[in-house]
């Protein structure tokens, strides 16, 4: 096993490659970008269904107002996902243009939903009460145009970067004034981004007799409709689990390319539940909740067993501190401080688990009657209430939900206790060297001063010590600010500090403790928390900002906009970055350690 890990390991940089391929990125940070769209329509569509589902009739009014509030949100979803991934993908592509010459961001992403729009909505005439309307076809505005959003953003910011590095643009006298000049600059790249898109889809719909979106549906359906069988949905679970066990953020790596008919399968899923059909699709958005039932890895019972059935004072403590942020899917304590990150013991059932509860969900909806995944719900909802919440109530669901903790349980539960007795094991080694009596062995394993990874490292040398050295990815060292930016921010008081992570529930946890730890000790700081890839807006608005471990791979990218931007930036590893998160006024110190 430890072989195994050393060759995973040995691989990292190239996952990592993968990791920060720009085009994954922009394709991740853009949607992320748009789920206010789907979390908000979700919430009115609740309000519209639940009565419902208990009896109560709501005035039909009021029904009608919350779906045109969830048609006007979510069915305008691919639009603004053409105009957010273009957005993040100029931001990634001004990175690597010649010096003097930048992309508008403000210019690409407009020109990305018009160039959506040619590929995947149809334009008509009918008439109504004897008048002839010119008619838009909404079908593919929505989720099902994501593909299309995501092409219309690659030809778009290509088009631009192409006219901008050559200069193709329109120049007005230097007494212009430069908002106006920019608007002329921008008309031919603008111009030349539709013009493609345009000809594309005159192409295709003469060729094919449909829109570019539905060819790209139909060319692609026999790829997810095998995605859909169990090998497919047990594939796309293990490589989650695989790339995080490695170090490298798995859904960011996985997600992006299967987000467009997760969400269709999803929103195709609704409309049969509203109808009164059975929601058969398992592919959804929200299967989530499932393979990464408490975070990747399927941790949500791990904590639990910890607590419960493991005499090692290392995991008993890691488990009494990772069972509330697991509980909603932050497992992040867990994978550090156990640590199940590159840790020989944990590879078999953290990707096990997952792939044993989405087979699980699989049965339950295809034969034992339980709803497919419906309403969306926040990747942060309990697992247990969010699969209730999205199966629409049923009780079936809560017994799928305890068959799957049970399931869980039964895997993790052997390989923890193998672990624990290797932990054990060196507790009591450990107590020996110091000259204690056995029973001084917890009190030792208890201090503070005795890191949980750190006793762990003697048998499983390259690997645990690997999730304590480099949980994420092996970047280099943040090397020293300049004297100049960092004499101007020696001083702590009055930082401004942003937190990054994947999906801004684990740089929450920081965020929290520099607030908790700056009241401590009355130094005028003030920290907020934010999702990698949202943070382009805000990020001059802060002095310091701070990469959480699962982001850590974008640390060269980063800090190219820092520099630029004179923002110090800081990205603890993974054991550092927990053990920051449990001591607010350690988090100040560590603050003004690395500032000095």
């Amino acid at each position: 096993m430890d072989a195994i890990v050393k060759m995973l390991e040995k691989h990292q940089p190239f996952f990592e490659k993968i990791s920060r391929n720009v085009y994954l990125q922009a394709i991740k940070d853009g949607f992320l970008g748009c789920m206010p769209i789907v979390l908000t329509s979700s919430i009115f569509l609740l309000i519209a269904t639940l009565p419902g589902v208990v009896g109560i009739t709501l005035p039909q009014p009021l029904i009608d107002w919350c779906n045109k509030l969830y048609n006007f949100t979510m069915g305008v979803m691919g639009i603004m996902v053409a105009g957010t991934t273009a957005k993040n993908f100029t931001a990634s592509m001004n990175r690597r243009m010649p010096a003097g010459k930048v992309l508008n961001d403000g210019s690409t992403m407009v020109a990305a939903q018009c160039s959506m729009l040619l590929l995947a909505v149809t334009q008509f005439t009918t008439k109504f009460d004897g008048s002839e309307l010119s008619v838009f076809d909404c079908t593919s505005m929505g989720t099902r145009g994501l593909f299309s959003a995501y092409i219309a953003a690659f030809i778009t910011v290509w088009v631009y970067k192409f006219c901008v590095s050559r200069d193709l643009t329109i120049k007005l006298p230097k007494e212009v004034p430069g908002a106006i000049a920019q608007n002329f600059r921008d008309i031919i790249p603008f111009g030349g981004a539709v013009i493609i898109c345009g000809i594309i889809d005159v192409v295709v719909r003469n060729l094919m007799g449909v829109p570019f979106s539905e060819l790209l549906i139909k060319l692609l359906s026999p790829l997810f409709t095998a995605a859909e069988t169990y090998p497919g949905l047990i594939l796309i679970q293990a490589a989650t689990a695989f790339f995080w066990f490695i170090g490298v953020h798995g859904p960011s790596i996985v997600q992006p390319g299967i987000d467009p008919i997760r969400l269709a399968n999803q929103a195709e899923n609704l409309q049969v539940l509203l109808a009164g059909g059975h929601p058969a699709h398992s592919l959804t958005f929200n299967m989530s909740l499932v393979g990464e039932f408490g975070g990747t890895g399927a941790t949500f019972i791990v904590p639990l067993l910890l607590i419960l059935f493991m005499k090692s004072k290392q995991l008993k403590a890691v488990g009494k501190a990772s069972i509330v942020p697991v509980a909603f899917a932050v497992n992040e304590p867990l994978l550090f401080g156990a640590p199940m990150i590159l840790n020989p013991y944990m590879l078999i059932p953290f990707v096990a688990a997952g792939c044993a509860n989405v087979s699980v969900a699989k049965f339950f909806i295809d034969n034992v009657g339980m709803n497919g995944f419906s309403f969306v719900v926040p990747w942060a909802t309990p697992a247990p209430i969010g699969i209730f919440i999205t199966t629409n109530f049923q009780l079936i669901a809560l017994v799928f939900v305890a068959i799957i903790i049970l399931l869980d349980a039964i895997i993790y539960l052997p390989f923890l206790k193998a672990y624990d007795k290797l932990l054990c094991d060196q507790e009591a080694e450990r107590a020996a060297e110091l000259g204690l009596e056995s029973n001084g062995a917890a009190a030792i394993a208890a201090k503070p001063s005795a890191p949980a990874v750190e006793q762990a490292t003697a048998s499983v040398e390259t690997t645990v010590a690997a999730a304590d050295s480099k949980p994420v990815a092996d970047q280099p060292e943040p090397e020293p600010e300049p004297a100049a930016d960092a004499s101007a921010k020696k001083d702590v008081d009055g930082l401004k500090v942003l937190v990054l992570c994947a999906g801004a529930g684990t740089s929450a946890m920081l965020a929290n403790a520099i607030k908790e730890g700056a009241a401590q000790t009355g130094e005028n700081i003030a920290s907020s928390a934010g999702a990698y890839g949202q943070h382009t807006a805000i990020m001059d608005q802060y002095d310091v900002i701070v990469l959480a471990p699962q982001v850590r791979s974008y640390y060269n990218d980063m800090k190219a906009d820092t520099d630029r931007l004179g923002i110090k930036l800081l990205a603890p590893r993974g054991k550092e970055y927990i053990d920051l998160t449990r001591d607010p006024a350690g988090a100040i110190k560590w603050l003004r350690e690395n500032l000095d």
